[in-house]
């Protein structure tokens, strides 16, 4: 029997409000569960963690470095989905959908920690 049951990144973020609300009211996330500077986000069988930085912490800002991926099924329609907000972010912040070389269909998205946050779809077995 597995004992493992998922991978689930856990964010620093130096703005834990705004880093929330860019989760949930951008991408679609919901909070689980919230307990001062921390909090667990969910959106079907994804999920992170998030905890706000705090100065001694020390933790370099975002250098936009891809940082977090999402395998998704239809990255066109989660783009569809989420094309009125994204379309309020500015536009160097946000990605696609484009195919890339390595055979992944991608949108991407500067995350609240300054770091790439790109859902991909496998596209190896399209056409």
């Amino acid at each position: 029997m597995a004992n493992l049951l998922q991978y689930t990144p856990f964010m620093r973020v130096p703005d834990f409000e705004a880093a929330v609300k860019f989760f949930t009211e951008v991408l679609g996330f919901d909070v689980d569960f919230d307990m001062d500077n921390y909090c667990y986000l969910v959106r079907d069988r994804v999920a992170l963690r998030m905890m706000g930085n705090t100065p001694q912490d020390f933790a370099p800002a975002g250098n936009r470095r891809y940082a977090h991926y999402v395998d998704v099924a239809d990255v066109d329609g989660l783009y569809a989905e989420l094309k009125p907000k994204l379309d309020l972010l500015p536009k160097e912040d946000v990605f696609g959908p484009c195919d890339m070389p390595y055979l992944q269909r991608e949108i991407g998205v500067i995350g609240p920690d300054g770091n790439w946050f790109v859902f991909g779809q496998d596209i190896r077995g399209r056409g």
